[in-house]
């Protein structure tokens, strides 16, 4: 997907992120500054206008340059974590404000939403993912300010119209901001279709080795809110450590071939236990039987991402022995590394979730494709 300020496609601005050179030492390499504090000019005044690194680290500046240039933003602020990205949108909000969310998203985040967020005095709606008609119900013009999307969602990988959504929000001037954690901005760049803030928990794809705890927003324009998100980084102190931004910086110059590789082999492993006799049901954007695939087509270009959920028949005890059986696959939580995890996520999320026991979450690497369904293959052969 091209860039429009420079007709440069992503993969290139992202491999290259964006050509900067550092100018004292002409390092292609990108420098790190671990110093926490910098010197004051004999007239009070500060260099290149830093004070302290929590928000001022020259380490920062590279890598939301190329969050901008990736998403087509305006600004980017880089948080400790993705839940201290997305908390601190809400953190913007005044209490009586209203939001509106999706019933199946991020579970944590979920959580936050219905405790600590209900607690500062926020109300809050979830709808299906895909029913634009319900987003629109939901909003109250004068009390809603603002509608969190994830698309697609997990565990399910429904698919929001954004642009339909960002639409009907905007008519009544709400704020909209959207988790593109699994589509990667070498998919969706969720701004083109309206929305205000994008958010990434850039410990998945972005990052991309499973090493990093990160978190984004980028917006769409400097508007008030956003100074609003601003105020609330610098002060609550949820910033990102500079090493872990010269590792963030570092993993996304991969992230185009990444993507481009997890998104093929799930698209493979979806397709060839779609129609599986020990398969209940493959859940996967790119699959024409999905329910949002007409969606997904119209806002994802050149894949549908590496995420798909798998339910087996015989419900929670084979699903669980099945994901036992797999090999290559390890068990293990989180997404968006080069090694494919599964899990079984109602136990992850505990009594309250609203994901069947009998499906289990899906985050395809970069492996060979062949092996990848083989390992399948066996441990359903495994537990018949």
């Amino acid at each position: 997907m091209p860039d429009k300020t420079n007709n440069q496609h992503a993969a290139t601005l992202a491999a290259q992120a964006l050509g900067w050179v550092d100018e004292t030492t002409r390092s292609v390499t990108p420098p790190l500054y671990p110093s926490t504090t910098y010197e004051r000019n004999t007239d009070l005044s500060y260099h290149d206008g830093r004070c302290y690194t929590r928000a001022d680290n020259p380490t920062y500046d590279q890598a939301c340059a190329v969050l901008n240039a990736l998403e087509g933003g305006a600004d980017t602020r880089l948080f400790a974590s993705g839940m201290a990205a997305a908390v601190c949108v809400l953190q913007a909000l005044q209490p009586g404000d209203h939001v509106v969310a999706p019933k199946v998203m991020y579970w944590a985040l979920r959580g936050y939403m219905q405790d600590v967020g209900v607690r500062a005095g926020l109300t809050f709606d979830f709808v299906d993912n895909g029913d634009s008609d319900a987003w629109r119900s939901h909003m109250k013009p004068g009390k809603t300010r603002l509608v969190w999307l994830e698309t697609p969602a997990n565990p399910d990988w429904q698919v929001t119209d954004i642009a339909a959504v960002a639409k009907a929000a905007h008519e009544i001037g709400a704020v909209v901001a959207v988790d593109n954690t699994v589509a990667t901005p070498l998919l969706t760049r969720p701004i083109e279709f309206g929305a205000d803030i994008v958010m990434h928990s850039a410990t998945k794809y972005l990052n991309g080795h499973s090493d990093v705890l990160a978190g984004t927003l980028t917006c769409a324009k400097k508007d008030a809110f956003w100074e609003q998100v601003c105020k609330q980084h610098k002060g609550g102190g949820a910033v990102l450590g500079v090493f872990e931004t010269w590792l963030l910086l570092r993993g996304m110059r991969t992230v185009a071939i990444r993507v481009e590789r997890a998104s093929e082999n799930a698209m493979a492993i979806a397709r060839h236990f779609e129609n599986h006799p020990e398969i209940e049901q493959v859940q996967y954007p790119g699959l024409e039987s999905h329910i949002g695939h007409d969606i997904a087509k119209k806002q994802m270009q050149g894949g549908f991402g590496g995420m798909l959920s798998i339910r087996v028949k015989g419900g929670t005890e084979r699903a669980i022995t099945f994901h036992n059986a797999c090999k290559l696959f390890k068990r293990a939580t989180s997404l968006g590394g080069v090694e494919s995890l599964i899990e079984h996520r109602a136990s992850v999320e505990g009594p309250t979730s609203p994901v069947p026991g009998d499906l289990l979450r899906v985050s395809v690497g970069i492996e060979n494709i062949d092996d990848l369904i083989a390992d399948i293959e066996t441990a359903l052969g495994h537990t018949k």
